[in-house]
This record gives C-alpha cells, structure tokens and sequence, in this order.
C-alpha cells in the first residue's frame, strides 16, 4: 500500500499548483513547492514560491479509500487516508483540536456530531470500583458487598423511571355512543 494524504488548500493557490503542474518548472513564477512541520508534527507551513501559508495536519472523523485503476475498468484499492493536510489564508484562524470535523464531501457535513454516538458519561469511581471488583473476582475472591451495595444505589439513582401507562378507557362506537361491545355480550342479554 501506498503512503496518501489529501491536501486541501484554498482556491488561489490551488490555480497556482495547477499551474505549475501543468507548465515547465524551470519556467514557471512558482518554482517550487515545499510542506514542513514543526516538532509537535502537527503545524507547520507549506510553501509556494516565495510564499509561505499556514498548515495543519488533522485527522478526518472517518477512513477514506483510495483507489487506482491501469485499464479503466479494475479498480485496485492503494490506501486508507484518515488524515488532511488544511492549507490556509495568513489571516484565518486555525483550526482547534487535531480532529476534523467535517468530511470531505458535503454529506459528510459536521460528521462528528450528526453520525457517530457521543461517549457515555461514566462516573469514574464507579469504573475504579468495578475493575477492583473484577480483578479481586479473577484472582479467587469475592466481591466486597458494601462497595456492592453502594454501586447499586448509585445505579438505580442514574436508572431512568418508566413512564407510568394511564388505565385503558373503553372506547366508544361511532354511532352508538356507547362501548364497544362483542357478539358474547348480546347472547348474554338474550338469555336474561
């Protein structure tokens, strides 16, 4: 497999790269092209000519496969990209956090947030006590019942209570007003 990432970097100078792939370098205005990071292996600069701009280097919320193909028709799979290299204007902010937060196509908008679960939220003593628990049960003990009996009250506290059903009314007929009733109900009349 081979080493990708994706490079994205705002309109003017994506015309620029284009341009100079497309011409001769020895006879093109931006000579050359440059990436480097600082030591955090996160920020650093990418640079065009003489022109240096701001980059990141974030990680996308999903994988993304790239695949290549000799005779337009197999398609051979050449790697799994989950990072973005942004490349960004001098004045923009840069983005927080190492994790992007969107995709890479527009259905993939704030993908974070719209398809992934959020992480539980787990009282951290309660997880100290049950790995306790469970390495005193794995070598041949018992679990301690006042430590037991704490997590049980602290888990029917965070237990949601089911709503209480309201008692079934009988329904009314359409036109007769009163409930419904079943063929048994009128043989029962008749035999009184």
């Amino acid at each position: 497999m081979e080493e990708q990432f994706i490079l994205r970097v705002p309109p003017s100078i994506a015309e620029r790269i284009e341009r100079l792939l497309n011409e001769n370098p020895s006879t093109s205005e931006d000579g050359c092209l440059d990436l480097s990071f600082t030591d955090d292996g996160r920020t650093g600069t990418f640079a065009i000519g003489n022109e240096t701009f701001p980059a990141s280097l974030l990680d996308l919320p999903g994988v993304v496969e790239s695949y290549k193909t000799y005779d337009d028709t197999v398609l051979i799979k050449t790697a799994d990209i989950g990072q973005i290299i942004m490349v960004r204007e001098e004045g923009e902010p840069s983005p927080e956090g190492i994790e992007y937060r969107h995709g890479l196509t527009p259905p993939m908008r704030d993908a974070r947030r719209r398809r992934f679960r959020r992480e539980p939220d787990v009282n951290p003593e309660l997880v100290q006590r049950v790995e306790k628990d469970l390495l005193n049960i794995m070598s041949g003990g018992t679990v301690d019942r006042s430590q037991a009996d704490d997590a049980n009250v602290e888990r029917r506290k965070t237990a949601q209570v089911p709503a209480v059903k309201p008692d079934v009314v009988p329904t009314e007929t359409v036109g007769g007003g009163g409930p419904e009733r079943s063929d048994s109900d009128d043989s029962m009349e008749n035999e009184n």
